[in-house]
C-alpha cells in the first residue's frame, strides 16, 4: 500500500528543520547502505548519532504520534529514529530494496514500512523523484515540503538523479503490528470506512458498532503485540 500523508510538518517546523540541517555536517550516504545498495547510492546524510539528527528525529516522531492517517495506515509497533539525506545536482540512488532488518540505538527493527518525508519545496529542484515499483507499474512521487509518503519496504525503488538544486528529506522505517501489507491495507480501508460511518450515522448506530467490532477482531487476529 502506497499512501501520501500531507502536512506532517507545518511551515514553522519546516523552517526549524531546514535551519538546523543547513548547519549540520553531511557525510557520504554510503556509510549506512548495505553492500548491494552502496553500489547504487550517491547522496549525503547526517549521521544517525549526530545531536541534530536526534533532536529533529524526535520532533518528527512527536508529530507522527498525533497523525491519525499515519497511525491508521502503519499501525506502528516501533518506528526507527528518522535519518536525513540530501541529493545535490548529479546525485541519485539506483534501484534497490531496503534491508529487512535495521539496527539503531541498540535495537533491531523489522522494516515493514518505508517512510520518506519531503523537506524541500519541489520547485527548488529538478529530478529527484522517488520512484516505487508496484503491481501496476512504477509510480513517481515528488511531494510538497512537509508531506510524507509511506510504502512497503519490500518494494524496489529508486531516487532519480537531481538535475538542479538540492533535495532534502527525512527517511526511516516502521515495524508494524501487522507485518503483512495486504492486511494492513484492508484494515486501513476499513478504518476509513468506520470514520465515515461514524460521521454519518453516529457512534451508537448498530452498523457502526458492528463494523468497529469486526475491525478490532481482525486486528486482534493479525497483530503481533
Amino acid at each position: 500500500m502506497l499512501n501520501a500523508i500531507p502536512g506532517v510538518l507545518n511551515a514553522e517546523d519546516l523552517a526549524h528543520v531546514r535551519q538546523v540541517l543547513a548547519a549540520a555536517d553531511w557525510v557520504d550516504g554510503r556509510a549506512t547502505a548495505g553492500g548491494q545498495s552502496a553500489l547504487a547510492k550517491n547522496n549525503l546524510q547526517v549521521g544517525l548519532e549526530a545531536p541534530e539528527a536526534k533532536a529533529l528525529g524526535q520532533l518528527i516522531l512527536d508529530r507522527l504520534g498525533r497523525n491519525p492517517v499515519f497511525l491508521s495506515a502503519v499501525l506502528p509497533a516501533r518506528v526507527m529514529p528518522p535519518m536525513f539525506n540530501r541529493y545535490d545536482a548529479g546525485m541519485g540512488f539506483g534501484d534497490h530494496i531496503d534491508n529487512a532488518i535495521r539496527v539503531a540505538g541498540g535495537g533491531r527493527y523489522r522494516t515493514d514500512v518505508s517512510c520518506t518525508l519531503f523537506l524541500s519545496d519541489p520547485a527548488d529542484y529538478d529530478g529527484g523523484e522517488l520512484v516505487i515499483d508496484g503491481p501496476f507499474g512504477a509510480q513517481a512521487v515528488k511531494l510538497a515540503a512537509g508531506d510524507m509518503v509511506i510504502y512497503p519496504a519490500s518494494s524496489v525503488h529508486r531516487v532519480e538523479p537531481v538535475r538542479r538544486g538540492s533535495r532534502w528529506a527525512s527517511f526511516f522505517w516502521a515495524q508494524s503490528m501487522v507485518r503483512d501489507d495486504a492486511r494492513r491495507a484492508l484494515l486501513f480501508e476499513m478504518d476509513q470506512s468506520i470514520i465515515a460511518a461514524r460521521a454519518s450515522l453516529g457512534d451508537a448506530h448498530r452498523a457502526v458498532i458492528g463494523l468497529t467490532g469486526t475491525y478490532h477482531n481482525l486486528l486482534r487476529m493479525w497483530a503481533e503485540a
